[in-house]
């Protein structure tokens, strides 16, 4: 990888980087954490979260979001 970044004149980026990216651009493109987890090749998605979690900042807004639309739908 070095070589091939030094022969490139890019900047200094190592394959974790690369993989570190493509993790990143999937959760904010909200693609399942379980199918990520798999793909990336982590024995379960509890390791994925703990690497990737602080891409996730709005996932509670959505879920209050959720749960006040659900009483507002059955108090209607």
């Amino acid at each position: 990888m070095k070589r091939l970044v030094k022969s490139t004149n890019v900047p200094n980026i190592r394959f974790h980087d690369i993989r570190h990216t493509h993790a990143s651009i999937l959760i904010s493109e909200g693609v399942d954490i379980v199918k990520i987890s798999k793909r990336l090749g982590h024995a379960n998605p509890k390791i994925t979260l703990e690497f990737y979690a602080h891409l996730l900042p709005n996932a509670d807004n959505d879920i209050a979001d959720i749960f006040h639309n659900a009483i507002q739908s059955n108090t209607k």
